[in-house]
């Protein structure tokens, strides 16, 4: 190298410098996501993936592309009212697969690491698929392997409904409402013996056990039952923001010592402990014009786009700091390790994000701020995707 190559260099702004570091490291990287919900909004709002959603929702495949995603997990969602919950999920599962078979350049269905590696190699995104609740195998294990047999690849015992087998966080909580009411019912807390079964069944298919959304005790009952690694999809710490959806230390400690991964949520409310009460004081304030605008006929998803495009001030006043998220994932590498943390966004499953971290265009903002805050590329691999991939291969013995 020249000398005078050599001094331009130094002269070079650090910031710029490290902008072609981080651009660099994020396009090495294999970007995972472990919970996205844009198949749902997708079948409630009649939206195409492929196409431009931009002012709609957090994602289209487009804008995944952008953000340099390479494997996301769709979440398979139906709430714990949902008439005939199997089959609406794999009504949601087809759309999926329609989604690929007009993206087959794009995209590729993956259930196994072989097909993850030649998703990576051809450039196409990764696209799985983790449902979230256990009521939606209607207590059924055969119902269960059909779901794997179609490529699911985790399940998440409960979602914030209790099923027959498992009790919620919501519920454990005191916080879960039935008809708007809080339920009083007094079903026994944790797993039943249904329920470990469909732990051990979920082993022997090589599914990932989800204990996002589970309770406290479901937790305990599930991780003691489970021979392999288990994924918490789409949550954070507890003693940051203490919010029945978090993870309490000891449940941190835990899961690194099952070998298993926690994936961050990017939810203001799970990030920041005052976010929730400042939403459910605007909602409060805006109740009669949301009501006024749904007497016109309006949807719920025109009505909301509508409060947001109107109060955006105000939502971003709520929007969470962006170094919350990395308080968090702080919080837990120093309890757990390096080797136990990823990405669990919850794009379009939130309705405020935080600052920032706006939509899936976004990522490459988490590695930039992963450089500058000193981490090694290849702890930032691990954050960014090796952590999740690794409990993925390990649950199906690869």
């Amino acid at each position: 190298m020249s000398r005078c190559i050599l001094a331009l260099l130094f002269c070079l702004p650090f910031s710029f410098l490290s902008a072609q570091s981080y651009k660099k490291i994020h396009k090495q990287a294999i970007v995972t996501d472990s919970h996205n919900d844009i198949i749902s909004t997708c079948v409630e709002n009649g939206y195409l993936f492929d196409s431009d959603l931009s002012g709609k929702t957090h994602s289209d495949l487009k804008r995944m592309k952008k953000g340099g995603l390479d494997v996301q997990v769709f979440s398979i969602f139906c709430g714990g009212n949902q008439k005939d919950p199997y089959n609406f999920a794999n009504r949601e599962i087809d759309s999926l697969y329609a989604w690929v078979a007009r993206n087959p350049n794009d995209m590729m269905i993956v259930t196994n690491g072989k097909e993850l590696d030649e998703a990576i190699r051809t450039n196409k995104l990764a696209s799985m698929m983790g449902v979230e609740g256990g009521h939606m195998i209607e207590d059924d294990l055969s119902k269960l392997d059909a779901l794997f047999k179609r490529g699911v690849r985790y399940m998440t015992l409960t979602w914030n409904n209790n099923n027959s087998w498992a009790t919620s966080a919501e519920y454990e909580s005191g916080n879960q409402k039935v008809n708007g009411k809080v339920d009083t019912t007094s079903q026994k807390k944790g797993l039943s013996e249904f329920g470990k079964q469909v732990v051990r069944r979920m082993n022997e298919l090589g599914m990932m056990v989800d204990l996002s959304h589970v309770g406290e005790q479901t937790f305990w009952d599930a991780i003691n039952t489970s021979t392999k690694p288990i994924l918490v999809s789409h949550s954070n710490a507890y003693t940051l923001c203490p919010v029945f959806r978090n993870l309490k230390d000891d449940q941190i400690k835990a899961v690194a010592n099952n070998g298993g991964v926690i994936d961050l949520n990017f939810y203001a409310a799970f990030l920041d402990s005052t976010a929730e009460r400042k939403l459910a004081d605007l909602n409060k304030r805006r109740a009669a014009e949301r009501e006024a605008l749904k007497a016109t006929g309006m949807s719920n998803d025109e009505i909301r786009t509508k409060m947001r495009d109107s109060y955006q001030k105000e939502l971003d006043a709520i929007r969470a700091p962006f170094e919350l998220l990395f308080d968090h994932m702080e919080y837990i590498i120093k309890l757990a390790g390096i080797d136990h943390v990823g990405l669990g966004g919850d794009f379009d499953g939130i309705s405020v994000t935080p600052q920032e971290l706006t939509d899936v265009t976004k990522y490459p903002l988490i590695t930039k701020e992963l450089v500058r805050r000193g981490y090694s590329k290849e702890d930032i691999f691990k954050i960014m995707g090796g952590n999740f991939i690794r409990v993925f291969k390990a649950n199906l013995n690869e």
